[in-house]
């Protein structure tokens, strides 16, 4: 842990949302040259503070000191003349501008002082020499639009990192991006570290609060609960402190014998996608998929479910053929896509809780006119078992923190009664305690004769909650396991493609 003087504080933070209070009464400090993580389960708060501290919006009451001075941060502009920069947990791109202009966006150099003519190749140069530092190597005259999730978070960050921030706010930084980025990535706070910026880190990954973290602030149901160094405090104590109960099992899995074949994929092949992939998903068995990003998962569980076109295979479900054509076909052959972006893809924001839940089983309870009583009453009944933090089943889903819209989405198939299911990342970017929760009702849904399709980036999770584990690289699966002989380390030599031999990566 660093000595000094703060650099910035915050004291006595009250921010209200309509039905819920954000923030209630929260103080903290962040000095220079430390990295202070933040954690707190979703909707604790974190990211309303950091939005505070951005100038993305303001606090009701309560006061920020910068260097010892009172001051108010009411834009973004206002937050970056202070030196404070951060990176959002949802990306704040411009789809249609490329790389350089979304990096320098409302910043770009000038060719000569005083006029406004635009310096476009210094802008290109220095946004690809920022990427550079992160192993990133892009066009920076394509449209940001036309980039994978993982290369725009790191946009994202050196869009921050080029205005030279004295203090810099991650929320969520690493959730879509790859180990060796996650390296890169690190390696740079640490020499941010060595210049005096402070860091605010938001993240729900234990593993990594321990890598870079120095001290570790709780925040929950928008109250301050405490700050401690991270050398001094346990990983149970630390979640008891958000959730205010202890977890004794991150993985509840009851495990069974399989049941009759649900799910069978053979030879499937995409364009610029997977290749020859076979794997089979049984009754009451989660089967976990897993690879780096780019390896081909997503891109499987879009053909399987209709999104995009096989181009070669055969695709079974309960032993009937089927050639996806679309998501409307695959969902009356009872199978529900949960998908790695819930916000793009499965959810309406712009819709209340009410009209998610009910958006794909419409036709299975009103064949003429809509019961609008029914739908409110439907949606209670999965606010109450899911568990839903909400003040209401009217609520516009878009000011839900991302655990309780992943139930949201959980709702939405759990009404198409659904006996087969693709899980794309179900616990990115939630909280201990609702990733608890999912897994739960993952283990609940087999125990009762479901099969699920589970695709994670996070080993520890697949290596808890599956029955059997299929590894792919560079879209051809290369291993399979069962969860008794899998191991991390023979799951990530595979992942990396270690020992794979040449032909079989082709």
């Amino acid at each position: 842990m660093l000595d000094g003087e703060p650099i910035i504080q915050v004291k006595g933070i009250v921010k209200d949302f309509p039905g819920v209070r954000a923030l209630d009464n929260v103080s903290l400090d962040i000095r220079p040259g430390e990295v202070h993580v933040l954690m707190g389960e979703n909707g604790a708060g974190k990211s309303t503070l950091a939005k505070i501290l951005m100038g993305v919006i303001t606090p009701d009451a309560g006061e920020i000191i910068y260097k010892g001075k009172s001051i108010q941060i009411r834009t973004p502009l206002e937050a970056q003349s202070y030196g404070i920069g951060g990176v959002h947990q949802e990306f704040m791109l411009v789809p249609w501008l490329n790389v350089a202009q979304n990096i320098f966006i409302n910043r770009e150099p000038k060719r000569w002082k005083g006029l406004p003519f635009i310096d476009h190749r210094r802008m290109h140069e220095e946004s690809a020499k920022a990427l550079a530092k992160f192993g990133i190597s892009v066009d920076t005259r394509q449209p940001v639009k036309y980039l994978g999730t993982a290369v725009q978070q790191m946009i994202e960050i050196c869009k921050v990192l080029t205005t030279g921030p004295k203090v810099l706010i991650l929320d969520e930084p690493t959730a879509v991006l790859t180990e060796r980025e996650v390296e890169k990535l690190f390696q740079y706070i640490k020499v941010l570290q060595s210049q005096g910026v402070a860091i605010i880190y938001i993240s729900h990954r234990l593993a990594e609060i321990r890598r870079i973290g120095d001290r570790v602030t709780v925040l929950r149901d928008g109250k301050y609960v405490g700050t401690v160094p991270v050398r001094e405090v346990t990983d149970d104590t630390l979640v008891q402190m958000m959730v205010g109960r202890n977890i004794t099992q991150m993985y509840p899995r009851h495990r069974r014998a399989s049941g009759p074949e649900l799910l069978r994929v053979k030879g499937l092949c995409v364009k610029d996608g997977p290749q020859e992939v076979d794997l089979v998903v049984h009754e009451g068995e989660i089967v976990g998929l897993v690879g780096l990003v780019g390896a081909g998962r997503t891109e499987l569980a879009r053909a399987i479910f209709g999104i995009d076109r096989p181009v070669k295979g055969e695709i079974t479900v309960k032993g009937k053929p089927v050639w996806p054509k679309s998501p409307q076909q695959m969902i009356r052959y009872g199978l529900g896509l949960l998908p790695e972006d819930r916000k793009r893809y499965g959810l309406a924001l712009n819709m209340p809780v009410t009209k998610n839940v009910i958006m794909a089983s419409l036709r299975r309870h009103f064949r003429f006119m809509i019961d609008s009583q029914k739908i409110e009453k439907l949606s209670n009944n999965y606010i109450n078992e899911l568990r839903i933090a909400t003040p209401s089943a009217y609520r516009l889903v878009r000011y839900l923190s991302g655990g309780n819209q992943q139930k949201v989405v959980l709702a939405k198939w759990l009404d198409t009664e659904s006996k087969l299911f693709i899980f794309d990342e179900p616990t990115r970017g939630i909280d201990v305690g609702a990733k608890v929760e999912v897994h739960a009702l993952m283990d609940k849904l087999v125990q009762e004769g479901a099969g699920i399709l589970m695709i994670s980036s996070e080993l520890p999770e697949v290596l808890g909650m599956s029955d059997r584990i299929y590894v792919m690289f560079r879209g051809r699966i290369i291993g399979h396991f069962r969860y008794d002989e899998a191991d991390q380390e023979k799951i990530g030599a595979l992942m990396l493609g270690i020992g794979v031999k040449e032909a079989d990566a082709s």
